[in-house]
């Protein structure tokens, strides 16, 4: 499976609910990771991992539930910027990778080690272990990921999007050796424009079209989650699933759209895909979902 942080984590771990048994991975977007205070911190694989290890902050939207911010408070008396909100046991996340990859682990070994501290079955795996960033080319100049969306909350207007270290970034081995064993990939979700676009043009040319299912993150004109139909009329799309399936294309054969928009199911076949209808709103955890496109393995 391929995910950001958010409605892919969710379908993923519905995956689990439903299927336990089922041999589960979950190829995570790396573009949103950031530097701070000499950790590096991965949003979307912690996303997944917290999900899965059930300990996501899902009020928040992100890190660990019940966390406390003893830490970030004391850099904060000590002068330090702490707009960057990370709580106490996240910290311990961080400084566990920190220490994995000093010790010469790659950031794909880091995230399979943590899984397993974690008590989680499935595996996550970063999309590479390349430096992919994410950069906003914004009226305020250009900005980072994190910068843009925590520091700002998307204030400045959106004039572009690129992927700094795209070009040079491969998938790893355990990335390439999961994609060509999997029955099914996948695609949750998430946001097309940042979480999925980077993951694709990493590792693209490894998926089988006829064996992977898309799944839209639109529904009768909203995102489940998140700034993206804001962020698809910024780059001049249309914010709706016909447009996230020109998008996949490529990749993918099946196309899973919302019953709300059942009506646009005859346009999603015209661009050569089966298209499937069923509810993609993920009220249940994301079982009912899962349930579904365990169906169509």
């Amino acid at each position: 499976m391929l995910a950001g942080g958010t409605g892919g984590a969710a379908l993923a771990d519905g995956i689990r609910q439903v299927a336990p048994d089922v041999e589960l991975t979950v190829i995570a977007n790396t573009a949103d990771d950031d530097e701070f205070w000499g950790l590096l911190v991965c949003p979307d694989v912690d996303a997944v991992l917290y999900r899965l290890a059930g300990v996501f902050n899902h009020e928040a939207g992100y890190g660990v539930k019940d966390d406390t911010f003893h830490v970030l408070d004391a850099l904060a008396r000590i002068g330090e910027n702490t707009w960057f909100r990370i709580g106490d046991k996240d910290f311990a996340t961080h400084i566990a990778r920190a220490d994995l990859m000093h010790r010469g682990c790659t950031l794909t070994e880091a995230a399979l080690e943590l899984r397993r501290r974690l008590g989680v079955r499935a595996r996550v795996l970063p999309m590479t272990d390349d430096v992919v960033r994410t950069r906003f080319a914004t009226d305020a100049g250009e900005l980072s990921f994190q910068e843009y969306f925590v520091r700002e909350r998307l204030r400045p207007r959106l004039e572009g999007i690129r992927f700094s270290g795209i070009e040079e970034a491969r998938p790893s081995r355990e990335v390439l050796t999961a994609l060509s064993k999997a029955e099914m990939v996948i695609i949750g979700p998430s946001n097309p424009l940042i979480s999925i676009e980077p993951i694709l043009r990493v590792l693209g040319d490894a998926l089988v079209r006829e064996r992977t299912i898309a799944v839209t993150p639109i529904v009768s004109g909203a995102a489940l989650k998140g700034p993206t139909v804001e962020m698809m009329r910024a780059m001049g799309h249309a914010p709706d699933p016909i447009e996230v399936a020109r998008m996949y294309r490529s990749v993918a054969a099946s196309f899973v759209l919302d019953s709300r928009d059942s009506k646009l199911s005859a346009a999603i076949e015209a661009l050569g895909y089966r298209a499937i209808v069923t509810d993609t709103i993920m009220r249940d955890g994301g079982r009912a979902l899962a349930s579904t496109l365990l169906g169509h393995v």
